[in-house]
């Protein structure tokens, strides 16, 4: 990973030296290409080195088709001319044919051409055979053992991620998890699997192929190899360049996979702020390094195999005009050395050598590929962790009392280094104590949490549970003493009921629903349809904050933990859940010792001791009493909080008498209240005069459940197939490209053929009796050799230059489509399981790359092919039609080879890209909730589950390579076997004197050499299977459009009417994933323009509801929600949220500088000035906390950013001031906060209020009481409505919650 985090850190504040010189090590660890296979076993690496050598023996077969080859053109010349002895042959006489004759009669040469016909038809089967299983038991063993490790590589990397300690994850935001789990151990995968041992086939026949050739004749091979180095040297530097530009397209890809993830998951966030074109411009700024990078790389490979080429015909040249040389001054003796078929093995031997060397280029490209992405994978997975919560290292005590003591503690966060939040704190809780702490927000209370739970060690002092060091713990032992509540909970996407098993594995669903009534929370969770098999979606969406809240203590009281760590656990709670929850914590917070964070003084009064943390240190100490009496910090904050109540003195009378009432009516209310806050989950179909239109709604209801049961199965079954043609479509924008580099293909590879016809009147002018006409012909030939070079290079680099910037082009654009189409989409889009965060990133990054590896170069081979082959048959039927009637009918063999791959390789495909997807969703939630799984020490049972999908995936795989090293053979070997059965049958033709015998190798040549290009080509077959399936996801993606309606701007839906009094009529409403829960039935609501209406109620009662559909994240069911008389859904989509200012209760903020964060309020204009953002800033009440920072507005914000509850809640204030909205959306907005911050954003808001339109959603009603309006929300209808002081008088539910909440006092 070192790589990418050193492109990020410097932005992320300079680190101290020490975290520097960590990751400095991190960086220069580099690993050799065998470093690949630490994770084999013994047994592994045997069996690979075996399949090395198999395939070494296969390429034994390449020279020897050369020399059988060359021994028959020979004897063929020979019997032709008939005068002196015919050549000596080694090869040919094993089957049977080569005897050597002096001076013999026609009919003897007529006799021995077909004997050496037969010979030569049976060496070549047998040959092709032999070499067939060998190459097939090789590849398929490679496979199988890089497949055990990747599988194994897989689970090692998930682990080490889970090791690591939090303060690296908040230090590299640059990691993208779901890009590596899935792209770079693919790479891997490639890197030490088929590839290697095709590599190694190809360099032996190189190497076997140049050994033969001295054998036979070492002068002219000493000629021919003098080119070599120049192949080898082009090639090289080639390799060299291309794996350097890779690694760095790698790198900006994953930023732009970072961008992505991150966008997805914040996607609430960037609809209510209207940033989809915002992300989409600056996701797409980040592919144009990777665009720029991948020309470079296709300029490099073009020229670099066009020199090759070019070389390869100056080298043939040569060796023929050297060769004929050598022949001729030999021609007349008996036992001569150097015949035509010498000159045939030699040149052959050194030139499908050679070229078998290029032919291995891009296999050592993905070898150097994966050896680039080896790098980030190993550098995470060898990273020592400072707290690693799976090391068995520490100690485990017997029992704990829970006796915590932090003593003298200094610390900084490490992504912040020149921040010092704790400053030399000492604080003791004694063993069952509750302890509550204070101060504002960012002095550094849930720092202590965090040290609690060892996310980070203390710089200086020590914190120390029963009197041993932390440190000294074992930290998963530590951990699981521990029960955590946060601040905003986490749960998984799985079932509430596993979610709450999460606190401990072992629980039974006995143990499950007690800590569930102890959190309060059974009773709703029994409600559901499915009660605790409901799925809460990813990040628990699907659940209100409160039942999400209530859930969480639960898991955390399902662990009896010795030690409970409460950090603002109940600030997402309405009262009466407040009140049952406080009232359940309290419960359970009498064995263990608690550690309470909490802004809401009312929930810790009774704390055993309360602590007021300033500036890093402790200010006071106390119980409330002793501190309300010393008139200190502590108590002026109580009276702050009271002054707020002081306002209703004048309302003494009437609060003080009703309170006694209250008391006793809590009981019932209470229970009534328990009812009330879960029906809202049962559908109501009888209330009174809507019967008529829920019966109709339920009916919709069934029908559209019923359309989408049968649209998942659609979904599950089909991926549509996608045409060629289709897949050229997507590349059309690039056609003047595409139209270059196709007219250099067709030159390309019309150059074989012509190569072979000219090689046939070579052999043709052997036969002349002249020595000189023999030479001048054969100089003639060497030029027009030459010219074939040129023509073969300059095609070549064209072709590979024209391809692979038409295909790079077309991966940037394809994923700024499929990104943008992404963001274009509806909430209930992302709400489907399908499309968690993990998918959709993998998907984007996939999909993309494999429709680029369809296209681009693999066209440009295609084309060669095609163009060589059809040239082929005009030269054949020119010369000869039997011949390559017959010749023909072996091509099939070679096609078939390729069509069966394809078959295979797509079904399989499927499977294994389904389940690697399904595999990494464990993993990459995991890790982007690292803390809640360190929290609960999950890393052991994430591994489990995800080693067990893994598994599954890995039978996929195994499935999808069985037949690869089949097919990759019959590939290699079927063109020998057509080389066999076509000379046979000319050498029949040229013994009954039907035909030349240099047009039996002008049609054999120019034929077979064209099948065997097609071979090459159609190697890259596979690519175009994937990248068929993804084009064919990738058309659902770019079809899909959003289910909303998103009207254009037109008189009667401006902007200004947006701003008008919002009507909830007769809303009914139902999440699109949780159909037959009816959230709210029949919703009537008036918000008049510049009033503020609070809108209060227990949770789940259809509040945060309310704003989503003001938001247009979700449209009703039924009913309208009306602005200034207009349906919303009338408006324009940017239009209505343009005037919408959001804060809502867990606020997303991006990986970008605060500035960026806040000026991102306002995506309609780029030109928001710093001016403004200040302003909002200051309005928000967070300016002088930016301005304090090293780097103020600049400063990123990481992934895990570092800034407390309340500082990330001014932020997103900030940020929605800065649009300047007409109507306000405050959901939650201060429940996050410490006092003294609530009550600066409560002024901020005040001053936000005015003149605007504001809906609060609140559960503090303190924060409501000057609200004009007041709706008090049961089961999704408003129950009671009026102003604070009405709803008071009313004495009904509003004033029994609003009594629950006063601080004692």
């Amino acid at each position: 990973m070192a790589k990418k985090e050193d492109s990020q850190l410097p932005q992320a504040g300079d680190f101290q030296a020490k975290e520097g010189s960590v990751l400095s090590e991190g960086t220069t660890k580099k690993y050799s290409y065998f470093d690949l296979f630490r994770y084999s076993t013994t047994c592994e690496r045997c069996l690979f080195v075996v399949s090395l050598l198999v395939a070494t023996g296969a390429s034994v077969f390449i020279p020897y088709f050369m020399i059988i080859y060359g021994e028959f053109t020979s004897l063929l010349v020979d019997r032709t001319v008939g005068v002196g002895t015919s050549s000596p042959t080694f090869a040919l006489t094993m089957f049977g044919g080569g005897k050597q004759l002096t001076n013999a009669s026609d009919e003897e040469n007529k006799q021995a051409i077909i004997d050496d016909a037969t010979a030569f038809g049976i060496g070549s089967l047998v040959g092709s055979v032999a070499m067939f299983l060998l190459i097939t038991i090789a590849i398929d063993l490679a496979n199988r053992i890089a497949l055990n490790q990747i599988d194994r590589i897989r689970k090692l990397f998930l682990e080490a991620m889970l090791r690591q300690d939090i303060a690296w994850y908040d230090t590299s935001s640059g990691s993208n998890f779901a890009s590596k789990m899935t792209e770079d151990l693919d790479k891997l995968k490639e890197g030490i699997g088929e590839k290697v041992v095709i590599v190694i086939f190809l360099i032996m026949t190189f190497v076997i192929g140049i050994v033969s050739a001295f054998v036979y004749g070492w002068k002219l091979t000493l000629v021919v190899l003098s080119c070599v180095p120049f192949i080898i040297a082009a090639t090289s530097v080639v390799a060299r360049l291309q794996g350097s530009l890779a690694e760095k397209e790698l790198k900006s890809y994953s930023d732009a996979a970072n961008v992505a993830e991150e966008v997805f998951s914040g996607i609430r966030t960037v609809f209510a702020f209207s940033g989809q074109e915002k992300e989409n411009a600056r996701f797409g700024k980040l592919l144009i390094p990777a665009e720029n990078t991948g020309r470079k790389k296709g300029l490099y490979s073009g020229l670099g195999n066009a020199l090759s080429w070019l070389i390869i015909y100056l080298c043939m040249a040569l060796a023929i005009w050297y060769g004929v040389t050598l022949i001729l001054d030999e021609r007349d003796l008996p036992d001569r050395v150097y015949t035509p078929a010498v000159l045939v093995i030699v040149l052959f031997a050194v030139i499908m050598g050679a070229q078998n060397l290029g032919f291995a280029s891009p296999h050592v490209e993905a070898i150097a590929v994966a050896t680039a992405a080896g790098q980030t994978l190993f550098n995470i997975i060898d990273r020592p962790s400072q707290v690693d919560p799976m090391d068995e290292k520490g100690s485990r005590p017997e029992s704990t009392t829970g006796h915590i003591r932090f003593e003298g503690i200094r610390f900084r966060y490490p992504a912040r280094p020149d921040v010092e939040i704790l400053k030399g704190l000492t604080v003791d809780v004694l063993p069952g104590q509750t302890v509550a702490f204070v101060g504002a927000s960012g002095c550094g209370k849930s720092t202590l949490i965090q040290l609690v739970q060892r996310f980070y060690d203390p710089e200086a002092g020590s914190v120390k549970l029963d009197g041993r060091d932390l440190r000294t713990l074992n930290v998963g032992w530590l951990r699981s003493q521990i029960g955590v509540v946060g601040q905003e909970p986490v749960l998984f996407a799985t079932t509430i009921g596993e979610n709450i098993r999460y606190g401990r594995p072992s629980a039974t669903q006995a143990d499950i629903e007690k800590a569930a009534r102890a959190a309060n929370c059974h009773d709703f969770i029994s409600r559901l349809p499915k009660g605790y098999d409901t799925q809460v979606g990813e990040k628990g969406a699907q659940i209100s904050g409160g039942q999400k809240q209530r859930i969480a203590i639960a898991r955390a009281l399902v662990r009896q933990p010795q030690v409970l760590l409460l950090d603002e656990a109940t600030s997402a709670l309405d009262p009466t859940s407040e009140k049952r929850v406080q009232s359940a914590l309290e419960l359970a917070s009498q064995g263990p010792t608690t550690l309470v964070v909490a802004h809401r003084l009312s929930t810790i009064t009774n704390a055993d001791k309360i602590v007021f943390l300033k500036d890093g240190v402790v200010a006071e100490q106390g119980t409330h009493e002793e501190l309300m009496e010393r008139r200190g910090l502590y108590c002026e904050l109580v009276n702050i909080t009271q002054r707020k109540e002081a306002t209703e003195a004048d309302e003494g009378a009437v609060v003080g008498r009703p309170l006694q009432k209250s008391q006793n009516l809590s009981d019932e209310e209470t229970d009534d209240d328990e009812e009330d806050e879960e029906e809202d989950e049962e559908p109501e179909l009888n209330t009174s005069g809507s019967s008529r239109d829920s019966g109709f709604r339920a009916s919709t209801r069934r029908k559209r459940r019923s359309q989408r049961r049968s649209k998942k199965k659609k979904q599950k079954e089909v991926v549509p197939k996608v045409s060629f043609t289709q897949l050229m479509k997507l590349n059309s924008p690039e056609w003047r490209f595409i139209v270059v580099g196709g007219i250099a293909s067709v030159m390309h590879g019309a150059t074989f053929p012509l190569w072979g016809l000219f090689f046939g009147d070579f052999f043709g002018i052997l036969s002349n009796g002249d020595d000189d006409v023999v030479r001048a012909e054969v100089l003639k030939i060497s030029m027009i050799f030459i010219g074939i070079g040129l023509m073969a290079g300059l095609g070549n680099m064209l072709q590979t230059y024209m391809f692979t910037t038409a295909g790079v082009k077309m991966t940037t654009r394809l994923r700024k489509r499929a990104f943008g189409t992404i963001v274009g989409q509806d909430i209930a889009y992302f709400d489907d399981e399908r499309n968690s965060v993990g998918a959709l990133c993998s998907r984007l990054a996939s999909d993309c790359s494999n429709v680029q590896g369809a296209t681009g170069a693999r066209v440009g081979t295609m084309l060669q092919a095609v163009a060589t082959l059809v040239v082929g048959m005009v030269v054949g039927f020119v010369f000869s039609w039997q011949q390559t009637l017959l010749t023909l009918v072996t091509l099939p063999l070679v096609c078939l080879s390729v069509y069966l791959e394809g078959r295979f390789i797509m079904k399989s495909a499927q499977k294994a890209k389904a389940s690697i997807e399904e595999a990494s969703q464990v993993a990459v939630e995991a890790i982007t909730n690292i803390r809640t799984v360190n929290g609960l020490c999950l890393e052991r049972q994430v591994l489990e589950q995800y080693v067990k999908q893994i598994d599954r995936v890995d039978v996929a795989c195994k499935r999808k390579v069985r037949f690869r090293g089949l097919v990759f053979a019959l590939g290699q070997a079927a063109p020998f076997l057509a080389y066999g059965i076509s000379m046979y049958y000319g050498g029949i033709l040229v013994a009954e004197d039907r035909m030349d015998y240099e047009d039996i190798i002008k049609v054999a040549e120019a034929l077979i050499f064209g099948s065997w290009m097609l071979g090459q080509a159609l190697a890259y077959a596979p690519n175009v299977n994937d990248a068929i399936l993804s084009a064919g996801r990738l058309m659902v993606l770019f079809q899909r459009t959003s289910t909303q309606p998103n009207p254009p701007q037109s008189p009667y839906n401006t902007v200004e009417k947006s701003e008008g009094d919002i009507v909830y009529e007769n809303v009914g409403f139902e999440y699109p994933t949780r159909k037959g829960t009816p959230i709210l039935q029949g919703l009537n609501l008036t918000i008049k323009k510049s009033t503020t209406v609070a809108l209060v109620g227990p949770s789940g009662s259809g509040k945060s509801t309310c704003v989503q559909l003001l938001l247009r994240y979700y449209d009703p069911v039924s009913g309208s929600v009306n602005l200034s008389g207009v349906p919303s859904t009338d408006f324009p989509l940017d239009t209505l949220r343009s005037k919408l200012g959001l804060v809502s209760q867990e606020p997303v903020l991006f990986d970008r500088t605060i500035a960026e964060n806040i000026a991102y309020g306002n995506n309609f204009r780029d030109d928001v000035s710093m001016q403004e953002i200040i302003e909002a800033a200051k309005k928000s009440n967070i300016h002088n906390f930016i301005s304090a920072l090293p780097q103020g507005y600049d400063t990123r914000l990481g992934k895990t950013s570092q800034l407390s509850g309340g500082q990330k809640q001014r932020i997103a204030i900030a940020r929605a001031l800065v649009r300047n909205p007409k109507i306000l959306i405050l959901d939650e907005a201060t429940s996050a906060l410490d006092l003294e911050s609530e009550k600066v954003v409560q002024q901020a808001l005040d001053e936000a209020r005015s003149g605007r339109t504001c809906l609060t959603i609140a559960h503090r009603l303190t924060t409501v009481r000057n609200a004009d309006l007041i709706c008090v929300f049961k089961r999704g209808v408003v129950v009671e409505h009026g102003t604070h002081d009405e709803l008071m008088a009313l004495n009904k539910i509003y004033a029994n919650l609003y009594l629950m909440q006063q601080v004692a006092g």
